[in-house]
């Protein structure tokens, strides 16, 4: 890279900066600590996509237009998932986790980070199998309205099916994938029995607290896209929520080895990245 382009980059991201602070005050939505390469990124793609030759532009307009905020809320958010991402983590979670929270009267599990609802229906399929649903209310967080919105309503494209299906099998579902949803002209549409027991709801892990004690979090695939300062937070929140010997489920690229919260947590099932908590 050339010294014209490194300067060209500081810019862009000295730019970034500024959008992100005015967004923070405008809306109250912070992303000032998302991993900075990953913004810059996103925020070239929101360039192309609303046609604005500037990010002098782009905040222009995301200041002073609301809806076009709300549509910018996915350049600014990750939303890439599938049903049973990484089966082996779903495996242990349904063999090794799974037994140990049918020894509760009750169960509360966090999905933070939601996104459009994969790792939702997912873990809906497996306390369902696991005859555990009933007696569970899983909450479901995100910080994007419409992908809240495509998460609850258990919609995803017909296309999918094929990948979700290897996965959930890889993963030690008790059937087929096709016993949990119908083939529709709108897509697949899982069963809404699936469902009952989520709460979908808006959390931003930068500004919100604690909002209930849970048996289980599962927030996979997003503290990569935090700087440490908020995966530092976000852990604290999930410490905070988690009952004593409650368990944190993270993506096979995250982990609390250099954190905040390092001491709080038992490498539980390391090669799975589920933790469990000490503190």
């Amino acid at each position: 890279m050339t010294d014209i382009d490194d300067e060209d980059t500081e810019l862009f991201d000295l730019e970034v900066r500024l959008l992100l602070e005015a967004v923070y005050l405008r809306y109250q939505h912070d992303f000032r600590d998302y991993a900075i390469a990953s913004v810059r990124r996103r925020m070239r793609q929101a360039l192309q996509h609303f046609g604005c030759a500037s990010l002098a532009q782009l905040q222009h307009r995301l200041l002073r237009e609301p809806h076009t905020f709300q549509q910018a809320l996915r350049f600014f958010t990750v939303h890439v998932s599938e049903m049973f991402r990484d089966p082996p983590y779903w495996r242990a979670l349904r063999e090794q986790v799974v037994p140990l929270l049918r020894t509760y009267p009750s169960l509360k599990l966090w999905v933070a980070g939601c996104s459009s609802g994969e790792e939702v229906w997912s873990l809906c399929i497996v306390l369902a199998e696991e005859g555990l649903l009933e007696r569970s209310i899983v909450y479901a967080t995100d910080i994007d309205p419409a992908a809240l919105r495509s998460a609850e309503s258990g919609i995803f494209p017909l296309q999918r099916m094929a990948d979700f299906s290897r996965n959930y099998l890889a993963a030690g579902g008790r059937g087929s994938l096709s016993d949990h949803y119908r083939a529709l002209s709108q897509g697949a549409v899982f069963d809404a029995a699936l469902r009952r027991q989520v709460v979908f709801a808006d959390h931003s892990l930068a500004t919100d607290s604690v909002f209930s004690e849970v048996h289980l979090v599962s927030c996979r695939n997003v503290l990569i896209y935090f700087n440490r300062a908020l995966q530092d937070r976000a852990v604290g929140l999930f410490r905070e929520a988690l009952v004593h010997r409650g368990f944190l489920g993270l993506g096979n690229r995250e982990t609390l080895a250099f954190g905040a919260h390092a001491e709080a947590f038992e490498n539980w099932l390391a090669e799975q990245r589920i933790y469990r908590k000490r503190l």
